[in-house]
């Protein structure tokens, strides 16, 4: 390829980005490296990293601690078949994610978010099938969103996402999400469905449903349905895929129920954002389903860079990372700043909600239009923060800041300060 030719035109004649119209595409901005929380592109332009790359970010760009650690490991054991052998790194990663979320006993891995869900949603189906008396009806909530593969497109929304596979989509029952002032609705919905169905498995993001809008409600709300559904001994299956680690001021958001799952998803910044990895954690209840000499009973589900060494190594580096005493300060220091800026903008004319729940804060701009992920102030939004070297994804009229933790309050500040010259320019 001609060295003339710039990386954004190379890339617009060979490459298909992820929920982009191809008919509308522009060329996109190409980044040649990356460190703490900024991005640089060809012409060394600076951009904060606002929303963590799609929130997998955790310690920032190229952090040396995790550098390290990948390239000691791919010195030593790149990859290596997972089915019938082992290694070092995927057992410390299962330690380490055991030590934490202590209600589990078994870690599965898998490729990333969607895979996490899909093992998780076969696991909950296949328990019951070995117990003898299948289940096969599931309850997801209202405008969620667990990833586009059939099985997480089938939990999830049916929407812009999933239109084109409606038709083979498994059916999912939905209730509403325990948000304030919806908590008796939605937990009435789930009693009156569990009092006629045998329900396999419940699945939520708890705490926020992310792709909805970062939606938010209260533990307690939660706590009230998982109580519920586990006296009728459904499945509960948390998908911490965004949640976890630390993003909601606590470890996992399931460190804050009462009521704990018995699956957990994982993976977005598991890897601290280097390398894709996932992982599907169970307790005893769910494991001893499969703990049988029938042969026939056996999870038969694998990827083939399951437990891949190096991303296990990256992860568990990341880990470390998370257990330093600067970074748990960083992220309550990061909480803060979200609540303030989250109670001074919920003043501004222009907002018509602003909520916030630990590192994650998201303001939803006031529209004639009904709120969806096609809304036309997205492309606006985007627009305007690009072209303010300020990486901002909006939500349909909902925009979000999710920082890696490594953010200085002096950057936030430069976030928020667009957001506020946003917002002036939206009410002029």
């Amino acid at each position: 390829m001609s060295s003339n030719i710039s990386l954004a035109e190379r890339d617009r004649q060979a490459v298909w980005h992820p929920f982009t119209p191809q008919i509308e595409s522009h060329n996109p901005i190409a980044f040649v490296r990356g460190s703490g929380a900024c991005l640089y592109d060809e012409a060394e332009n600076t951009y904060i990293d606002a929303i963590a790359s799609w929130w997998v970010n955790l310690h920032g760009h190229t952090h040396p601690h995790i550098v390290s650690a990948i390239m000691k490991q791919v010195q030593t054991l790149e990859h290596a078949i997972f089915s019938g052998f082992t290694h070092e790194p995927a057992i410390r990663l299962a330690e380490m994610l055991l030590s934490k979320l202590a209600f589990t006993n078994k870690v599965f891995y898998s490729d990333d978010g969607s895979t996490a869900v899909e093992v998780a949603l076969k696991m909950a189906f296949q328990y019951w099938h070995n117990l003898g008396e299948p289940r096969y009806k599931l309850i997801a909530f209202e405008n969620a969103y667990h990833g586009d593969t059939f099985g997480g497109m089938s939990v999830g929304a049916r929407n812009v996402f999933s239109r084109a596979f409606e038709q083979v989509l498994f059916d999912v029952i939905t209730i509403p999400a325990p948000t304030r002032g919806n908590e008796a609705t939605s937990l009435h919905k789930l009693t009156e469905i569990l009092s006629r169905e045998k329900i396999a498995a419940l699945i939520v993001e708890p705490l926020v449903q992310g792709a909805a809008g970062m939606v938010m409600y209260e533990p307690q709300a939660l706590d009230a349905l998982f109580d519920l559904a586990r006296k009728h001994e459904v499945i509960l299956i948390a998908d911490e895929v965004m949640t976890g680690f630390g993003r909601t001021g606590t470890w996992f958001a399931s460190d804050q129920l009462e009521i704990k799952p018995d699956i957990v998803c994982l993976s977005k910044g598991i890897t601290g954002g280097f390398l894709p990895l996932g992982a599907t954690l169970c307790n005893t209840r769910v494991y001893e389903a499969y703990l049988t000499s029938d042969r026939y009973k056996t999870f038969f589900h694998g990827h083939s860079y399951t437990a891949n060494p190096t991303a296990c190594a990256a992860a568990v580096a990341s880990f470390e990372l998370l257990e330093q005493v600067e970074t748990q300060q960083a992220i309550k220091r990061i909480t803060a700043y979200q609540q303030k800026q989250t109670e001074l903008l919920s003043k501004h004319p222009c907002v018509a909600d602003a909520r916030c729940c630990g590192t994650i804060a998201a303001f939803e701009l006031r529209s004639r239009q009904e709120t969806n992920y096609l809304h036309p102030l997205a492309d606006e939004m985007l627009a305007f923060f690009t072209a303010e070297k300020i990486i901002l994804r909006p939500l349909g009229n909902i925009v979000y800041v999710l920082p890696p933790y490594c953010i200085s309050d002096t950057q936030l500040d430069q976030v928020y300060d667009a957001i506020k010259r946003f917002l002036e320019l939206h009410q002029a």
